[in-house]
């Protein structure tokens, strides 16, 4: 299978499923029990590609600067700064950590 045939399987692929998107019926869509699920999903998925991004690097887990630069904005988060100033503090501690 060349690169190519691979996108565009994957594209076919994507775009069926937002086609069966438009199939299923409202009352499911609308229904409680499905936007529970959809809001759990959303978090369960960003929290794994958070988990992910800050822990493994080359395939292997490894503990830097990334770790406390996250318990730093997750603090920041709790005492509901704005997103901003949790991004730059983040940033400040991980660069002040490889500094050191």
């Amino acid at each position: 299978m060349t690169l190519w045939l691979g996108v565009l399987l994957a594209s076919v692929a994507v775009y069926s499923w937002k086609i069966f998107g438009y199939l299923v019926p409202e009352r499911v869509l609308h229904s409680s029990m499905m936007s529970r699920i959809a809001t759990l999903l959303t978090v369960a998925l960003l929290s794994g590609l958070v988990g992910i991004q800050a822990l493994v690097s080359n395939q292997h887990i490894g503990l830097d600067a990334r770790i406390p630069a996250l318990v730093v904005a997750v603090i920041l988060l709790r005492f509901k700064q704005p997103f901003i100033v949790v991004v730059c503090v983040g940033a400040a501690v991980a660069a002040m950590i490889r500094l050191f």
